[in-house]
């Protein structure tokens, strides 16, 4: 859990990933506040192959460019679509074959032995539901899909993609799960000149020690504790991965958001 020193470690919350060809861990408990998530980024050239093994976490990947193909897997042999998705548990592997060229943003944590290996095709005319949602209202309203759902089988891991509408704000009012939960963002199809704003602030309502970070294609930005909104530039809707790690099997739910009572009101 974050221990809350301040304006100085918001500070140090952004990341911009590498877009270099390769595997690259962005955030991991040991250049982060954060203990419970991390986060990793592959590159590959068209053509490449890179078998992705999980040790001791569980995984989910998301293509978020290109296509590819996975296989060498029991459960797992699919050709993937931008925004396809799979989730492998501990101690499991996967050969990934890169179709066009191709990034994936890959969330990991500690896998408590909870977890099955499955793929998800991305649908975005699924109804309304379990799995496609709209969250908030007016200035604050956008869409959401799960990629790794919470009746899905895993240890720690939610995860989903959120879209805002132009200039507007996602996941407004402002809340934190500190308590119970990590976050990062990952940002995506974002280049500039578009780009949005991280909000990160510890207390309720206090705004005088707001930290705001520039966020574009590739940033990461941590949530280890305190309240994190964010903004999208007139022209620009914020897309993301947001990626949830629970400290525990036991609070790895989608519903202990605590909004800020402050904004909360009607």
């Amino acid at each position: 859990m974050c221990d809350k020193k301040g304006k100085e470690k918001m500070e140090k919350w952004r990341i911009q990933s590498s877009d270099e060809i390769g595997f690259h861990e962005v955030i991991t408990p040991l250049n982060s506040d954060c203990i419970a998530v991390q986060m990793f980024r592959l590159n590959m050239e068209v053509g490449q192959t890179y078998v992705l093994k999980s040790e001791k976490l569980e995984l989910h990947s998301v293509l978020i460019k290109g296509k590819a193909e996975i296989k060498g897997h029991p459960s797992l042999n699919y050709k993937m679509e931008k925004l396809d998705s799979f989730y492998i548990p501990s101690n499991d592997s996967v050969k990934i074959i890169a179709l066009e060229e191709c990034i994936f943003y890959i969330a990991g944590a500690k896998c408590e032995g909870i977890g099955e290996a499955i793929f998800r095709k991305f649908d975005m005319t699924l109804p309304i539901g379990a799995i496609h949602q709209i969250h908030g209202d007016g200035a604050g309203q956008r869409e959401v899909m799960f990629t790794l759902a919470p009746q899905d089988k895993a240890s720690r891991l939610i995860c989903g993609i959120t879209w805002g509408g132009d200039g507007a704000w996602t996941s407004w009012p402002p809340h934190q799960h500190e308590k119970d939960l990590e976050e990062i963002y990952c940002y995506f199809d974002m280049d500039l000149p578009k780009f949005g704003l991280h909000i990160s602030y510890l207390k309720s309502g206090e705004i005088e020690d707001i930290v705001t970070h520039t966020v574009t294609s590739g940033t990461m930005v941590q949530a280890p504790c305190g309240y994190h909104p964010t903004v999208a530039s007139p022209g620009t809707k914020n897309t993301y991965l947001w990626v949830l790690a629970a400290f525990r099997p036991t609070s790895r739910s989608y519903d202990l958001a605590v909004l800020d009572p402050l904004y909360s009101k009607k």
